[in-house]
Protein backbone atom coordinates (compact mmCIF):
# COMPACT_ATOMS: atom_id res chain seq x y z
CA UNK A 1 0.00 0.00 0.00
CA UNK A 2 1.58 3.55 -1.26
CA UNK A 3 -0.28 5.59 0.89
CA UNK A 4 -0.66 9.69 1.14
CA UNK A 5 -1.84 10.77 4.24
CA UNK A 6 -4.22 13.83 3.41
CA UNK A 7 -4.51 15.77 7.02
CA UNK A 8 -2.43 16.93 9.92
CA UNK A 9 -4.60 16.52 13.40
CA UNK A 10 -4.44 14.68 15.86
CA UNK A 11 -5.48 11.50 14.54
CA UNK A 12 -2.53 11.17 12.21
CA UNK A 13 -0.48 11.95 15.32
CA UNK A 14 -1.60 8.79 17.06
CA UNK A 15 -0.73 6.43 14.40
CA UNK A 16 1.19 7.81 11.68
CA UNK A 17 4.35 6.61 13.24
CA UNK A 18 3.12 3.10 13.38
CA UNK A 19 2.09 3.00 9.20
CA UNK A 20 4.91 1.55 8.17
CA UNK A 21 5.05 -1.11 10.13
CA UNK A 22 1.19 -1.98 9.42
CA UNK A 23 1.71 -2.75 6.05
CA UNK A 24 1.62 1.07 4.31
CA UNK A 25 4.65 2.89 2.68
CA UNK A 26 3.70 6.61 3.55
CA UNK A 27 4.90 8.10 0.01
CA UNK A 28 2.98 11.70 0.76
CA UNK A 29 1.81 13.88 3.54
CA UNK A 30 -0.92 16.30 2.18
CA UNK A 31 -1.69 19.95 3.92
CA UNK A 32 -2.69 23.16 3.31
CA UNK A 33 -0.27 26.34 2.74
CA UNK A 34 -1.00 27.33 6.14
CA UNK A 35 0.02 24.22 7.61
CA UNK A 36 3.79 22.93 5.32
CA UNK A 37 6.03 23.40 8.22
CA UNK A 38 3.67 20.69 10.01
CA UNK A 39 3.75 18.55 6.84
CA UNK A 40 7.48 18.84 6.25
CA UNK A 41 7.49 18.01 10.03
CA UNK A 42 5.53 14.60 9.46
CA UNK A 43 7.21 13.87 5.87
CA UNK A 44 10.28 13.61 8.45
CA UNK A 45 9.14 11.67 11.44
CA UNK A 46 6.18 8.98 9.63
CA UNK A 47 7.31 9.57 5.82
CA UNK A 48 9.30 6.34 3.73
CA UNK A 49 12.23 7.50 1.96
CA UNK A 50 11.52 9.96 -0.82
CA UNK A 51 8.34 10.84 0.72
CA UNK A 52 6.88 14.25 -0.75
CA UNK A 53 5.01 17.21 1.09
CA UNK A 54 1.53 18.73 -0.53
CA UNK A 55 0.17 22.02 0.09
CA UNK A 56 -2.79 21.38 -2.02
CA UNK A 57 -4.86 17.58 -2.46
CA UNK A 58 -5.35 18.26 -6.06
CA UNK A 59 -1.55 18.89 -6.18
CA UNK A 60 -1.06 15.69 -5.49
CA UNK A 61 -3.79 13.64 -7.41
CA UNK A 62 -2.21 15.69 -10.44
CA UNK A 63 1.48 15.18 -10.13
CA UNK A 64 1.48 11.50 -8.92
CA UNK A 65 0.38 8.62 -10.66
CA UNK A 66 -1.81 5.41 -9.24
CA UNK A 67 2.11 3.32 -9.11
CA UNK A 68 3.20 6.08 -6.81
CA UNK A 69 0.51 6.51 -4.64
CA UNK A 70 -2.16 3.64 -4.80
CA UNK A 71 -4.27 4.52 -1.57
CA UNK A 72 -5.52 7.98 -0.26
CA UNK A 73 -5.99 8.01 3.60
CA UNK A 74 -8.40 10.68 4.40
CA UNK A 75 -8.19 12.18 7.97
CA UNK A 76 -9.81 15.63 7.71
CA UNK A 77 -12.92 17.42 8.76
CA UNK A 78 -16.36 15.37 8.06
CA UNK A 79 -17.98 17.75 5.86
CA UNK A 80 -14.53 17.40 3.22
CA UNK A 81 -14.64 13.46 3.33
CA UNK A 82 -17.30 12.81 0.42
CA UNK A 83 -15.57 15.39 -2.05
CA UNK A 84 -12.06 14.30 -1.54
CA UNK A 85 -13.21 10.56 -1.30
CA UNK A 86 -14.38 11.09 -4.98
CA UNK A 87 -11.75 13.17 -6.16
CA UNK A 88 -9.34 10.08 -5.11
CA UNK A 89 -11.71 7.44 -6.59
CA UNK A 90 -11.99 9.13 -9.62
CA UNK A 91 -8.15 9.52 -10.07
CA UNK A 92 -8.05 6.01 -9.55
CA UNK A 93 -6.52 5.81 -6.34
CA UNK A 94 -8.31 3.34 -3.33
CA UNK A 95 -9.45 5.18 -0.79
CA UNK A 96 -9.34 4.98 3.81
CA UNK A 97 -11.62 7.71 4.80
CA UNK A 98 -11.27 8.39 8.60
CA UNK A 99 -14.99 7.89 10.12
CA UNK A 100 -17.64 8.65 9.40
CA UNK A 101 -17.25 7.98 5.66
CA UNK A 102 -19.56 11.05 4.70
CA UNK A 103 -22.37 13.15 5.97
CA UNK A 104 -25.18 10.75 5.15
CA UNK A 105 -25.88 7.43 3.64
CA UNK A 106 -26.28 9.66 0.20
CA UNK A 107 -22.96 10.86 -0.55
CA UNK A 108 -21.89 6.68 0.97
CA UNK A 109 -23.70 5.30 -1.23
CA UNK A 110 -22.14 7.17 -4.59
CA UNK A 111 -19.01 6.66 -3.32
CA UNK A 112 -19.66 2.79 -3.06
CA UNK A 113 -21.40 2.25 -6.89
CA UNK A 114 -18.15 4.49 -7.74
CA UNK A 115 -15.52 2.03 -5.72
CA UNK A 116 -17.64 -1.06 -7.32
CA UNK A 117 -17.73 0.17 -10.70
CA UNK A 118 -13.68 0.80 -10.49
CA UNK A 119 -12.95 -2.10 -8.79
CA UNK A 120 -11.34 0.26 -6.02
CA UNK A 121 -10.62 -0.51 -2.58
CA UNK A 122 -12.61 1.87 -0.28
CA UNK A 123 -12.61 1.48 3.51
CA UNK A 124 -14.07 3.37 6.48
CA UNK A 125 -11.34 3.60 9.19
CA UNK A 126 -13.13 2.11 12.12
CA UNK A 127 -11.64 0.36 14.67
CA UNK A 128 -14.22 -1.71 16.70
CA UNK A 129 -14.82 -3.89 13.68
CA UNK A 130 -11.34 -5.26 13.44
CA UNK A 131 -10.50 -5.60 16.66
CA UNK A 132 -9.95 -9.17 18.07
CA UNK A 133 -11.65 -8.65 20.84
CA UNK A 134 -15.04 -7.07 19.39
CA UNK A 135 -14.35 -10.10 16.94
CA UNK A 136 -14.18 -12.87 19.85
CA UNK A 137 -17.72 -11.25 21.47
CA UNK A 138 -19.39 -11.65 17.96
CA UNK A 139 -18.72 -15.42 19.11
CA UNK A 140 -19.75 -15.10 22.57
CA UNK A 141 -23.36 -13.70 21.51
CA UNK A 142 -24.64 -17.08 21.16
CA UNK A 143 -23.77 -18.34 24.83
CA UNK A 144 -25.99 -15.67 26.72
CA UNK A 145 -29.62 -17.30 24.87
CA UNK A 146 -31.81 -15.16 23.97
CA UNK A 147 -31.00 -11.24 23.90
CA UNK A 148 -32.88 -9.18 25.66
CA UNK A 149 -31.46 -5.72 25.83
CA UNK A 150 -28.19 -4.13 24.35
CA UNK A 151 -26.68 -1.15 25.47
CA UNK A 152 -23.74 1.06 24.35
CA UNK A 153 -22.70 4.05 26.37
CA UNK A 154 -19.52 6.21 25.16
CA UNK A 155 -19.85 9.61 26.92
CA UNK A 156 -16.43 12.10 26.99
CA UNK A 157 -16.46 15.59 27.72
CA UNK A 158 -15.37 17.73 25.03
CA UNK A 159 -13.36 20.63 25.60
CA UNK A 160 -14.39 21.75 22.28
CA UNK A 161 -17.52 22.10 24.34
CA UNK A 162 -16.52 24.57 26.29
CA UNK A 163 -15.30 26.77 23.34
CA UNK A 164 -18.82 26.04 21.95
CA UNK A 165 -20.42 27.89 24.68
CA UNK A 166 -18.84 30.47 24.34
CA UNK A 167 -19.34 31.41 21.35
CA UNK A 168 -16.45 29.46 19.02
CA UNK A 169 -17.81 27.02 16.98
CA UNK A 170 -15.29 24.26 16.08
CA UNK A 171 -15.87 21.65 13.64
CA UNK A 172 -17.08 18.95 16.03
CA UNK A 173 -20.06 21.32 16.88
CA UNK A 174 -20.47 22.79 14.09
CA UNK A 175 -23.74 21.71 11.65
CA UNK A 176 -21.95 22.96 8.70
CA UNK A 177 -19.03 20.33 9.12
CA UNK A 178 -21.09 17.64 9.45
CA UNK A 179 -20.36 17.54 13.28
CA UNK A 180 -22.53 16.61 16.44
CA UNK A 181 -22.04 13.41 19.13
CA UNK A 182 -23.90 10.92 16.61
CA UNK A 183 -21.34 11.09 13.96
CA UNK A 184 -18.57 11.10 16.40
CA UNK A 185 -18.89 8.54 19.20
CA UNK A 186 -22.56 7.74 18.19
CA UNK A 187 -20.98 6.18 15.05
CA UNK A 188 -18.43 3.97 17.34
CA UNK A 189 -21.60 2.66 19.59
CA UNK A 190 -23.71 2.15 16.39
CA UNK A 191 -21.05 -0.09 14.73
CA UNK A 192 -20.22 -1.96 17.95
CA UNK A 193 -24.16 -2.67 17.63
CA UNK A 194 -24.78 -3.08 14.47
CA UNK A 195 -21.42 -5.18 13.83
CA UNK A 196 -23.02 -7.63 15.75
CA UNK A 197 -26.75 -7.79 15.53
CA UNK A 198 -27.14 -6.17 11.60
CA UNK A 199 -29.67 -3.56 10.47
CA UNK A 200 -32.54 -2.76 13.42
CA UNK A 201 -36.09 -2.83 11.83
CA UNK A 202 -36.51 0.62 13.63
CA UNK A 203 -34.77 3.84 14.84
CA UNK A 204 -35.34 6.70 16.99
CA UNK A 205 -32.56 9.52 17.54
CA UNK A 206 -33.90 11.87 20.96
CA UNK A 207 -30.70 14.41 21.31
CA UNK A 208 -29.63 17.59 23.29
CA UNK A 209 -29.24 19.73 20.26
CA UNK A 210 -28.04 23.35 20.68
CA UNK A 211 -28.00 25.81 17.91
CA UNK A 212 -28.31 23.15 15.66
CA UNK A 213 -26.28 20.50 16.53
CA UNK A 214 -26.40 17.47 18.70
CA UNK A 215 -24.14 17.63 21.90
CA UNK A 216 -25.57 14.56 23.21
CA UNK A 217 -28.13 11.89 22.83
CA UNK A 218 -29.73 8.77 22.96
CA UNK A 219 -30.43 6.23 19.69
CA UNK A 220 -32.87 3.59 20.19
CA UNK A 221 -32.87 0.26 17.69
CA UNK A 222 -35.90 -1.66 17.46
CA UNK A 223 -35.02 -5.54 16.57
CA UNK A 224 -38.37 -6.98 17.60
CA UNK A 225 -37.45 -9.76 19.86
CA UNK A 226 -34.97 -7.43 21.68
CA UNK A 227 -34.28 -3.22 22.12
CA UNK A 228 -30.88 -2.06 22.00
CA UNK A 229 -29.78 1.79 22.72
CA UNK A 230 -27.25 3.73 22.37
CA UNK A 231 -25.69 7.22 24.20
CA UNK A 232 -23.59 9.63 23.27
CA UNK A 233 -22.29 12.28 24.64
CA UNK A 234 -19.75 15.41 24.41
CA UNK A 235 -21.08 18.00 26.73
CA UNK A 236 -21.11 15.51 29.55
CA UNK A 237 -19.15 12.47 30.82
CA UNK A 238 -19.77 9.06 32.41
CA UNK A 239 -18.24 5.74 32.31
CA UNK A 240 -18.74 3.89 29.41
CA UNK A 241 -20.46 0.46 29.38
CA UNK A 242 -21.43 -1.91 26.81
CA UNK A 243 -23.41 -4.58 27.46
CA UNK A 244 -25.60 -7.81 25.99
CA UNK A 245 -27.87 -9.26 28.22
CA UNK A 246 -29.83 -12.77 27.51
CA UNK A 247 -31.74 -14.89 29.06
CA UNK A 248 -28.79 -16.81 29.98
CA UNK A 249 -26.37 -14.34 31.10
CA UNK A 250 -24.58 -11.36 29.78
CA UNK A 251 -21.16 -10.01 27.82
CA UNK A 252 -19.58 -6.53 29.78
CA UNK A 253 -16.99 -4.27 29.02
CA UNK A 254 -16.41 -1.40 30.61
CA UNK A 255 -14.15 0.59 27.52
CA UNK A 256 -14.78 2.89 24.70
CA UNK A 257 -16.58 1.06 22.23
CA UNK A 258 -13.81 2.31 19.52
CA UNK A 259 -11.15 0.64 21.56
CA UNK A 260 -13.18 -2.54 22.63
CA UNK A 261 -10.33 -3.78 25.10
CA UNK A 262 -11.01 -6.43 27.74
CA UNK A 263 -14.60 -8.11 28.34
CA UNK A 264 -16.37 -10.60 30.63
CA UNK A 265 -19.00 -13.24 29.54
CA UNK A 266 -20.90 -13.92 32.84
CA UNK A 267 -23.65 -16.93 32.60
CA UNK A 268 -26.37 -17.61 35.12
CA UNK A 269 -24.54 -20.62 36.24
CA UNK A 270 -21.95 -18.41 38.01
CA UNK A 271 -19.49 -19.00 35.06
CA UNK A 272 -16.84 -16.02 34.43
CA UNK A 273 -15.15 -15.86 31.08
CA UNK A 274 -12.56 -13.00 30.52
CA UNK A 275 -11.26 -12.44 27.37
CA UNK A 276 -8.24 -9.47 25.95
CA UNK A 277 -7.12 -10.44 22.85
CA UNK A 278 -6.36 -6.81 21.36
CA UNK A 279 -2.96 -5.11 19.82
CA UNK A 280 -1.65 -2.14 22.22
CA UNK A 281 -2.59 0.34 19.69
CA UNK A 282 -6.57 0.39 18.61
CA UNK A 283 -5.62 1.48 15.19
CA UNK A 284 -3.30 -2.21 14.41
CA UNK A 285 -5.65 -4.75 13.81
CA UNK A 286 -8.14 -2.47 10.75
CA UNK A 287 -4.63 -0.80 8.95
CA UNK A 288 -3.12 -4.70 8.93
CA UNK A 289 -6.48 -5.61 7.80
CA UNK A 290 -6.47 -3.06 5.22
CA UNK A 291 -2.92 -3.93 3.62
CA UNK A 292 -4.03 -7.97 3.61
CA UNK A 293 -6.98 -7.43 1.79
CA UNK A 294 -5.00 -4.81 -0.44
CA UNK A 295 -2.04 -7.44 -0.84
CA UNK A 296 -4.72 -10.07 -2.14
CA UNK A 297 -7.17 -8.24 -3.90
CA UNK A 298 -9.64 -9.55 -2.06
CA UNK A 299 -12.25 -7.08 -3.22
CA UNK A 300 -15.06 -9.18 -1.80
CA UNK A 301 -13.95 -8.65 1.72
CA UNK A 302 -13.67 -4.92 1.22
CA UNK A 303 -16.73 -4.65 0.20
CA UNK A 304 -18.26 -6.42 2.95
CA UNK A 305 -16.57 -4.21 4.90
CA UNK A 306 -18.04 -1.38 3.34
CA UNK A 307 -21.37 -2.60 3.40
CA UNK A 308 -21.40 -2.47 7.09
CA UNK A 309 -20.54 1.06 6.65
CA UNK A 310 -23.21 1.89 4.56
CA UNK A 311 -25.59 -0.07 7.15
CA UNK A 312 -24.22 2.49 9.71
CA UNK A 313 -24.79 5.62 7.60
CA UNK A 314 -28.21 4.47 6.47
CA UNK A 315 -29.17 4.50 10.61
CA UNK A 316 -27.19 7.38 11.79
CA UNK A 317 -28.78 9.65 9.03
CA UNK A 318 -32.31 8.48 9.88
CA UNK A 319 -31.70 9.16 13.57
CA UNK A 320 -30.01 12.34 13.22
CA UNK A 321 -32.54 13.94 10.27
CA UNK A 322 -35.31 12.74 12.68
CA UNK A 323 -33.93 14.64 15.86
CA UNK A 324 -33.96 17.54 13.55
CA UNK A 325 -30.32 17.72 12.79
CA UNK A 326 -29.16 18.52 9.27
CA UNK A 327 -26.39 19.52 7.41
CA UNK A 328 -26.01 21.52 4.26
CA UNK A 329 -24.91 18.32 2.17
CA UNK A 330 -28.45 16.93 3.08
CA UNK A 331 -29.86 19.75 1.16
CA UNK A 332 -27.50 19.16 -2.24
Amino acid sequence: MKLAVVGTGMIVDLLGAHLNEWGATVAAIVGTPNTMDRVNELVEAIGAPGCQGFAAYADMLAQTTAEQIDTVYIAVPNFLHFSFAKQALEAGRSVIVEKPMCSNSREAEELSILARDRKLFFFEAISTLYQPTYLKIRELVARVGDVKLVSVNYSQYSHRYDAFREGTVLPAFDPAKSGGALMDLGLYCLQWITGIFGEPKDVRYVANVERGIDTSGVTTLDYGSFKAVSVAAKDCAAPCQTLIEGTAGYILQTTPPNNCGPVELHLLDGTVESYDLNPALQWESEFRAFARMMEAGDLEGCYKMLDQSLLVSRVQTQARLGAGVVFPADKA
